[in-house]
């Protein structure tokens, strides 16, 4: 980090981050890294109140299942959704045969890669805070007439807030620094599927101070998100 603090040039800076390269990556960056971390509290949410809850002998495979991304090479993962999702994947052809859809190499194939890494961290940390909560207060909500989606929405979320909130922190900042898996299944196309990462390891061959400079920006992310983190725990 120091390195990268000694070797910018500060002065070139907004330049380097005007660059036609550094732009669209940083948008699509934000772009996709937002879509992923919706689609984690849509699907991370109610799978975390599973497997907080749950007591079926199949919870721990579940949980292993989930967790998988977590020790998986990133490249491997993408050769994972590569042959799920390709034109002749187990799930793309039918896509590609029904709907006419392909998936690989755009900007959506972007959003399942970083799906696919980052849901474990959002899971983990809401389901931890879920393990945490006092079970009588579903008691108390079914005394009143309260459905258990109604339960679920109105008294379980709003407490695990805070574990939904660094769950959150710890999928975004994942899916933002996302490379083996992102280039592997969208692949590496400037101003589609090119994200800051993808552009840092472009520029450090042909203009290092842009990857400097976009290295910072990945960076100070890291640092605010790390600083929220921990504030929280400290909480």
């Amino acid at each position: 980090m120091v390195a990268l603090l000694l070797k910018a040039d500060w002065a070139g800076m907004p330049d380097q981050l005007a660059k036609p390269s550094v732009v669209p990556a940083l948008r699509l960056s934000l772009m996709t890294t937002s879509s992923t971390l919706v689609i984690c509290a849509l699907l991370g949410t109610p799978l975390a109140w599973l497997l907080a809850r749950s007591t079926h002998r199949l919870t721990p495979w579940l949980r292993a299942l989930v967790t998988v991304p977590l020790v998986l090479p990133p490249v491997v993962g993408g050769v994972a959704l590569l042959m799920a999702y390709g034109r002749e994947g187990v799930v793309g052809r039918t896509l590609l045969e029904v709907a006419g859809w392909s998936i690989p190499f755009t900007p959506v194939a972007v959003v399942f890669a970083e799906t696919f890494v980052a849901l474990p961290f959002y899971v983990l940390a809401v389901e931890g805070s879920m393990r945490g909560l006092d079970r009588r207060y579903d008691g108390l909500a079914a005394t009143l007439g309260a459905s258990p989606w109604r339960t679920f929405r109105t008294v379980v979320v709003p407490m695990v807030a805070p574990g939904i909130a660094s769950g959150s922190a710890l999928a975004w900042a994942r899916a933002l620094g996302e490379f083996g898996a992102t280039i592997t299944f969208a692949g590496n196309f400037p101003g589609r599927t090119q994200t800051a990462p993808l552009a840092v390891y472009v520029a450090l061959e042909s203009d290092p101070q842009a990857a400097i400079a976009l290295s910072l920006v990945m960076l100070l992310v890291s640092i605010v998100i790390l600083g929220l983190l921990r504030g929280r725990w400290l909480r």
